[in-house]
């Protein structure tokens, strides 16, 4: 009896950190994309507008382990924090931000996703999704590398 306990609340933890990670990879989307369409160099807003849509698989891959486990209807709300942090990214873009403080912001926004992963990844979770997240763990923070490297070569400061 104690295993089978045991092992819903496994779950249930495991449907709650995938929960987590598909709400910042939400964010993480919405961010990029509107980010990209904001930024003035070519390169960069190509990148920014393909890395939304690796999110938005990332996403996609999430929901379906939350699917295989019963999790019928996945709808996570964009947090108040990523809708805040897009908000800041419109005034910047709005007041005429360079390219730079739209990576400023690209940054926090990727730090904050690495983090999600980073947490969630501190859980007990089955071998495949732990895998898996670490696999996107992987992506998100070469994401977030070639982004403080564009910062870099700019001559900004950041921490990496």
């Amino acid at each position: 009896m104690t295993d089978g306990v045991e092992g819903i609340i496994k779950q249930r933890s495991m449907v709650e950190v995938l929960l987590y990670v598909v709400q910042s990879l939400q964010d993480a989307q919405n961010g990029l994309a509107h980010i990209g369409e904001h930024l003035q160099d070519e390169t960069l807003r190509r990148y920014f507008l393909a890395e939304s849509l690796k999110r938005a698989n990332f996403r996609a891959e999430l929901e379906n382990e939350l699917h295989r486990v019963g999790l019928a209807d996945v709808r996570v709300a964009v947090s108040l924090g990523g809708t805040l942090h897009r908000i800041w990214g419109d005034i910047k873009a709005m007041a005429g931000a360079d390219d730079q403080s739209l990576l400023r912001t690209a940054e926090h926004g990727e730090e904050i996703a690495r983090h999600a992963y980073e947490d969630a990844l501190e859980e007990d979770l089955p071998s495949p999704v732990r895998h898996l997240l670490a696999e996107q763990q992987a992506h998100v923070n070469s994401s977030h590398d070639y982004v403080c490297q564009n910062l870099i070569s700019s001559g900004e400061v950041t921490e990496a």
